[in-house]
């Protein structure tokens, strides 16, 4: 793997960004190398839209459709929803996640989960955002979804009824809806009980749609919290504590399968059955072998913390995001 920086001469977040790469490696060999570019000219045929740029095998992950090249100050928005002179650790871990994946594979395991790159924060317009993160609220607080006067009344804060604005949110996948129009999931909370429960201090729990859905929750929400979960293969309890921001596993073997069995739909339907939590590598693996329609692989405990934290921590910050 090549990882590229492209900075202009003396950029005072080039060295931030050198040092994110490294912790976000943690350990794997790649090459690295810094690159200073001169003017605009140069920015255009390196593929810079300001500085720093962080390429991966000459790919910038974080780039903005139809941003022009640049050789301004480059600034990156984290999962906590802060403005950075570079791009945060937990968002290059799941860069360097995708660039890992195997060369044939059309769409990347965790695809789904992120919208393609696009994000699981709804835009601001049309009430988007103001009703996505009512019913989040909702979950967050009562572990169930948002009762069908509030949503009215979300929805007309804004202009809108809530049948209109719940259609936009399920057709762009930031929500799905039952035969009644009701909402069945808002990701990372499910309405219908899941094998992915995640109890908070205050004694209520919440049901996440997978996985990585219950890891994005205690950053999301910024809270202490249990996860509990069975391996699919053993039946066997996989527990995280998550406590002040770290998250301690149980079993210390236990991983993640990531996957998806197509590339295009709603990851409720497409990803979800395949985000699950191991007891170990090696029943993850039996797993995939007997489901032989999902495409995926298995992660460690860090880089599914970080894909967690990347999807989902930012999904109740009220800012909009940086383009470069």
């Amino acid at each position: 793997m090549r990882i590229t920086v492209l900075t202009v001469p003396e950029c005072p977040n080039a060295p931030l960004a050198q040092e994110r790469i490294e912790q976000a490696l943690d350990g794997r060999a790649a090459e690295v190398e810094l690159v200073e570019v001169a003017d605009e000219a140069q920015a255009a045929r390196l593929g810079m839209t300001g500085s720093p740029t962080v390429l991966i095998d000459g790919t910038d992950p974080f780039a903005a459709q139809g941003t022009a090249a640049s050789v301004s100050c480059r600034l990156y928005r984290s999962p906590d929803g802060r403005t950075e002179g570079a791009p945060s650790v937990a968002d290059l871990q799941r860069a360097l996640y995708f660039a890992e994946a195997d060369e044939d594979c059309d769409c990347p395991p965790m695809d789904a989960a992120g919208r393609g790159g696009r994000g699981r924060l709804a835009p601001v317009t049309g009430g988007l955002r103001a009703v996505q993160q009512a019913v989040l609220r909702s979950f967050a607080t009562t572990g169930r979804a948002l009762d069908p006067a509030d949503l009215e009344r979300a929805a007309h804060t804004v202009g809108r009824t809530s049948r209109e604005v719940l259609a936009e949110l399920a057709a762009e996948d930031f929500l799905t809806l039952d035969d009644q129009g009701r909402v069945r999931a808002a990701y990372p909370f499910s309405a219908t009980p899941t094998p992915h429960r995640v109890r908070f201090a205050a004694g209520f729990e919440v049901w996440a749609m997978c996985a990585i859905d219950a890891l994005g929750i205690p950053d999301m929400l910024g809270t202490d919290a249990v996860i509990t979960s069975a391996d699919p293969v053993t039946g066997d309890t996989v527990t995280i504590t998550s406590t002040g921001g770290q998250m301690t596993w149980q079993p210390s073997s236990a991983v993640v399968y990531v996957g998806q069995r197509s590339c295009t739909g709603p990851a409720a339907d497409i990803a979800c059955g395949a985000l699950n939590f191991f007891t170990s590598r090696r029943t993850a693996r039996n797993w995939a072998e007997q489901h032989p329609h999902y495409m995926g692989k298995v992660i460690d405990q860090a880089l599914a913390e970080a894909l967690g934290r990347s999807v989902f921590g930012s999904l109740l910050t009220e800012t909009e995001p940086v383009h470069a």
